[in-house]
C-alpha cells in the first residue's frame, strides 16, 4: 500500500506541474500577440529608414557623418547582446549566448579590447561567469521593452564610437521569424552604414543622386543616423521579446503533453499496483478460508 501512495502522491505533483505549465503558455500565448505586433509594426520602418540612410551616404564623396566612418584601426570591439530576463524557454538564451561566445572567440585577435553591453538578466549572469572584465554595461529588460532603455544603450555606444574608443560595434540578438522559429543573428551596428568598396566609390563620383535632399545630406544624416542607431537596438529587443514568447509558449506546450504523457503512464502503473494488491488480497483470504476447512 505504501507503494500506492508514493505513486498517487506523484501523479498529484505532476498534475499541479500540469497546471502551472498550462497556465504559463496561455500567458505567453497573450503577451506573443501583443509582442508580435509590435515587431511587425517597427520592423519596416527600421528597414526603410536604415536603407535610405545608406543610399544618401553612398552619394557622398566624404564621410558625413562620425556613425557612418569606417575606423582604419582595430581596436576596440563592443558586442551588444540581448537576452531575456527569464528563463523556462528552451534553448532561447543559450542559443544567442552561444553565437555571442563563438564572435568573441573569433574577433578577440582582431581587436585589442572586446568589451559587452549586455541586455537582459541572462547574458548577465552568463558573461559574469566567464567574461567580468570585459562587461562595460548591463541591465535588465524591465517588463515590456521601452524605447528609453534602447536609446540609452544606442547613445552610449554612438558617443563612444564617435569620440573614437570604440571601431566597431555588433549587436546579437535572437531574430522573431514565427511562433516555432526564432534564429540567433548578429548585424553590424556601428559603423552604420556598410563599408565602400573602390567600385561603390567610383559609381558613387559619376553618378548623381537620383533625387535631392533638403536642405543637404549632411543635415539629414546628422538628425537620422543617431535616430537609426537608436530604433535598431530597439527593433532588436522588440524582436528578442517577441520570440522569447513564442520559445516560452512552445516549451510550455511540450511541457504540458509531457506531464499527460507522465500522468497517462502513473494512473496505469498505479492501477497496476492496485489491482495486485487487491488480487493478493484475494489469495491470502482464499487461503486463509480453505485453511480452516
Amino acid at each position: 500500500m505504501a507503494n500506492l501512495r508514493d505513486i498517487k502522491r506523484r501523479i498529484g505533483s505532476v498534475k499541479s506541474t500540469q497546471k502551472i505549465t498550462s497556465a504559463m503558455k496561455m500567458v505567453a500565448a497573450a503577451k506573443l500577440r501583443r509582442a508580435q505586433d509590435a515587431i511587425e509594426n517597427a520592423r519596416p520602418y527600421a528597414v526603410r529608414m536604415r536603407s535610405t540612410l545608406e543610399e544618401v551616404s553612398k552619394g557622398t564623396l566624404e564621410e558625413t557623418h562620425p556613425l557612418l566612418a569606417v575606423h582604419q584601426e582595430r581596436k576596440a570591439l563592443e558586442l551588444i547582446v540581448v537576452t531575456s530576463n527569464r528563463g523556462l524557454a528552451g534553448a532561447f538564451n543559450s542559443s544567442v549566448l552561444k553565437l555571442a561566445e563563438s564572435i568573441v572567440a573569433k574577433r578577440e585577435p582582431e581587436f585589442d579590447t572586446v568589451g559587452l553591453t549586455l541586455l537582459g538578466k541572462k547574458a548577465g549572469d552568463y558573461f559574469r561567469r566567464r567574461r567580468a572584465h570585459q562587461i562595460k554595461h548591463d541591465s535588465p529588460i524591465d517588463g515590456n521593452v521601452s524605447y528609453e532603455q534602447a536609446a540609452d544603450v544606442a547613445r552610449d555606444v554612438a558617443r563612444r564610437y564617435a569620440a573614437g574608443d570604440l571601431d566597431e560595434v555588433v549587436l546579437v540578438f535572437s531574430e522573431f521569424k514565427s511562433t516555432m522559429t526564432q534564429t540567433p543573428v548578429s548585424t553590424q551596428l556601428l559603423p552604420f552604414a556598410p563599408p565602400k568598396s573602390s567600385a561603390d566609390e567610383e559609381d558613387s563620383a559619376d553618378e548623381a543622386l537620383p533625387f535631392e535632399i533638403e536642405p543637404d545630406p549632411e543635415a539629414l544624416l546628422a538628425a537620422l543616423v543617431p535616430k537609426a542607431v537608436e530604433i535598431e537596438v530597439f527593433r532588436a529587443m522588440l524582436e528578442n521579446q517577441a520570440g522569447e514568447h513564442a520559445a516560452r509558449m512552445t516549451a510550455m506546450e511540450a511541457a504540458t503533453k509531457n506531464t499527460e504523457e507522465l500522468i497517462e503512464s502513473l494512473t496505469l502503473q498505479y492501477n497496476r499496483a492496485r489491482q495486485a494488491a487487491i488480487t493478493s488480497e484475494l489469495v491470502e483470504i482464499v487461503t486463509g478460508a480453505q485453511a480452516l476447512e
